[in-house]
């Protein structure tokens, strides 16, 4: 059966509506020719002007693989749009919360409208919704992810518990999200394209100075240090700096690494050792008011 043209795609929305977008290509007929539907006759549907339509300022998504939006057009062009953008009424125009990677395709198309559901929404609900959107999608690399929470937290005036239940997260999910944005630009670049995993980026958080975590990174990268690796060459600098942890006897220097492995577990906070045999202290890192006071509600204290 031949497919249809593309100003065909706004055809058939209902029915589009409810397909899977997860469905594999090859079991995704090809769209027949179906009898028009009026998308204004479906309550919040519509087809809008895709000249009417503008970026979400609060969208977390800052890049977008080219090679992945030419795909997409592809699939636009031979399927069909499978789902409806989102988006709210500002002013005269409309503002996208969900479906900018749609939107961009069907401008690479030249198709002058495109099927949206059209919904009223706050500013602080369209950014929610926007990030849970890619959330879901899982879209978005570590750095937009936890650019999207501080977005959330600082433009609306949001607490970390507060942000988290917006989006479905966890409050400690939120905190070490955050805790990345403390890293140097440079290592957010890593991070962001992939080059350095978030349990890498965890390691250098716990470096105190800049250039050393700076230093950590790029020999990291050059040599494919593991997480474990890195955590490795770190405790070795540690012992190699005060010589306490060398001269320690092997089980007790394994008996304080066990200890912080389970300080930080409990407090999802990373917890560091000090330790002779005559005193000693610990050491817990927290991201801002909120993760030390979730950090002291795990130690039972309240302020």
């Amino acid at each position: 059966m031949a497919k249809p043209p593309i100003s065909r795609l706004g055809r058939g929305l209902g029915a589009l509506i409810t397909s899977s977008a997860a469905a594999p290509k090859s079991a995704i007929p090809a769209p027949a020719a179906p009898a028009p539907v009026q998308t204004d006759g479906l309550p919040g549907y519509r087809e809008l002007s895709v000249a009417l339509i503008e970026p979400n300022p609060y969208q977390p998504r800052k890049e977008f693989a080219d090679e992945a939006l030419a795909d997409l057009v592809e699939s636009i062009r031979a399927e069909g749009l499978l789902q409806p953008i989102v988006v709210r009424p500002v002013g005269d125009r409309f503002q996208l919360i969900a479906g900018e990677r749609r939107w961009r395709a069907f401008q690479k198309l030249s198709i002058k409208t495109i099927p949206a559901r059209v919904m009223t929404s706050s500013d602080a609900s369209s950014a929610s919704l926007a990030l849970i959107e890619n959330l879901q999608r899982a879209d978005l690399n570590p750095i937009e992810e936890a650019h999207g929470y501080a977005s959330l937290i600082r433009d609306f005036d949001l607490t970390q518990d507060a942000a988290s239940q917006r989006v479905g997260k966890g409050r400690a999910t939120v905190a070490n999200s955050l805790r990345l944005l403390a890293l140097e630009a440079e290592l957010q670049a890593y991070v962001g394209k992939g080059m350095l995993s978030v349990g890498h980026a965890k390691v250098l958080l716990g470096v105190e100075h800049s250039p050393e975590r700076l230093v950590l990174a790029r020999r990291t990268l050059e040599q494919g240090l593991s997480v474990r690796a890195l955590e490795e060459l770190l405790r070795h600098k540690s012992a190699g700096g005060t010589g306490r942890k060398r001269r320690m006897p092997g089980n007790t220097a394994l008996a304080l690494t066990d200890i912080e492995k389970k300080l930080t577990s409990h407090l999802g906070a990373r917890s560091t050792l000090k330790h002779s045999p005559k005193r000693g202290r610990i050491v817990i890192e927290y991201a801002g008011n909120d993760d030390l006071q979730r950090v002291l509600g795990k130690m039972g204290l309240t302020l």
